[in-house]
């Protein structure tokens, strides 16, 4: 029985010194990573941004009261999250910060692309180099230092142009100011002659027997028109020659956008000849949008 007690005072003795030397002992030093900032630009100051390749036309944005614009290769609205993702490395930070004396080290002497950010204090060039292979990342330059970022920011700037202009059928200043729509064109509604038109928040219709629902209307008008960007764009040069269904967007100043329905399935192809544009929105998309819910049952 005593020997067992003293095992036992042992094995406490033991745990209590294992517990100590636990607690007791130095801790562990935690390095913290240093940080380089890439630049100290602001993104409200910038006003125009070009993007340049080795072998073909260059990408230029440029920002007019807050909302940028292509002007090439294509004249027009641009999708605005598109230009930010490319500003988006004047915040980038990397762990790895290089002398740019030799740039030929990182394929910067012939860089894959070349992006110059434009505001009042001047020209600002980023240009993106070969990529680590250890670390999956690419060497960027700007100004007298080579920095390793992730390559995110080299895809958003080589996006393809026409994947760069806006998908919404509406500009923001349009959107805000649609004051009703003419379908009379359109197969579906031309016994009816249809035409909707909102003023002061209240919707009306030619259509006698519709049974207007206003929060129906407004819900349709925010979701199929305001906030439905369409799957993807392509150029359109309109064929005089050619007839198409069409409609009407009217807006408030008085001014109708023009449409043209030039395909209905297996997808609606909405084509707007002022700006060139033809839009893709899916089938069941497309009828909502032709289709103002209107009881006339």
């Amino acid at each position: 029985m005593k020997k067992r007690w003293i095992l036992n005072l042992i094995l406490l003795a033991l745990v209590g010194g294992l517990v100590a030397f636990l607690y007791l002992r130095p801790k562990a030093v935690v390095e913290e990573k240093t940080s380089y900032e890439v630049s100290n630009l602001k993104l409200a100051g910038i006003r125009a941004v070009k993007v340049e390749f080795p072998a073909k036309s260059p990408v230029i944005f440029e920002r007019v009261d807050g909302y940028w614009y292509m002007k090439a290769p294509y004249k027009q609205r641009a999708d605005q999250l598109s230009v930010q993702r490319i500003l988006s490395v004047i915040a980038a930070k990397s762990e790895y910060r290089f002398s740019a004396a030799a740039l030929a080290k990182y394929g910067l002497d012939h860089p894959l692309v070349r992006v110059t950010i434009s505001s009042q204090a001047g020209d600002q060039l980023f240009t993106y180099g070969a990529y680590n292979t250890v670390t999956d990342e690419q060497y960027v330059a700007y100004q007298d230092g080579v920095y390793l970022l992730n390559a995110a920011y080299s895809e958003a700037a080589t996006t393809q142009a026409i994947e760069m202009v806006d998908k919404n059928m509406l500009s923001p200043t349009e959107a805000k100011t649609v004051s009703g729509f003419d379908f009379s064109h359109l197969e579906q509604w031309q016994e009816a002659g249809l035409n909707v038109d909102v003023a002061n928040g209240q919707w009306k219709t030619n259509v006698d027997n519709a049974k207007l629902t206003q929060n129906d209307l407004n819900e349709w008008l925010e979701f199929s028109w305001k906030q439905n960007p369409s799957k993807a764009v392509e150029t359109y040069t309109p064929d005089r020659n050619a007839t198409y269904p069409s409609f009407e967007v009217k807006l408030g100043n008085g001014k109708k956008i023009h449409i043209d329905k030039m395909m209905e399935s297996p997808e609606l192809l909405l084509a707007r000849p002022d700006e060139g544009l033809i839009y893709h929105f899916s089938n069941d998309v497309g009828f909502t949008m032709l289709n103002p819910p209107l009881n006339t049952k």
